[in-house]
């Protein structure tokens, strides 16, 4: 998972927003200082958490995923046959599929 990448994205769009660390942390029910660890890639946020900022910043879950989507392509072992190679694509295919709905 690439927590820099997404913290970045997220820091940059509460910016670009004009949104407050303390304000977007008070609507997720977080302090400003772990939105801060989170924006900075140092901790992670809960699946919960995530859902709620995705909505506050009016973005979708793929925006702030798709670095690490990518990393799980890229990082497909070269031991599998082609056919699993192509069936494991295919899921993550899938998954930025259904967080695009």
């Amino acid at each position: 998972m690439d927590y820099q990448d997404m913290g970045r994205k997220i820091h940059d769009l509460r910016k670009d927003r004009g949104i407050t660390q303390e304000r977007l942390a008070e609507q997720l029910g977080i302090s400003a200082s772990f939105l801060g660890h989170i924006e900075r890639g140092t901790r992670a946020a809960s699946l919960e958490t995530l859902v709620i900022l995705c909505r506050e910043l009016r973005i979708s879950p793929e925006y702030l995923l798709e670095a690490s989507l990518s990393d799980i392509v890229l990082s497909i072992p070269v031991d599998l046959t082609e056919k699993q190679r192509r069936h494991l694509k295919e899921i993550v295919g899938l998954v930025i599929r259904q967080m695009r709905e």
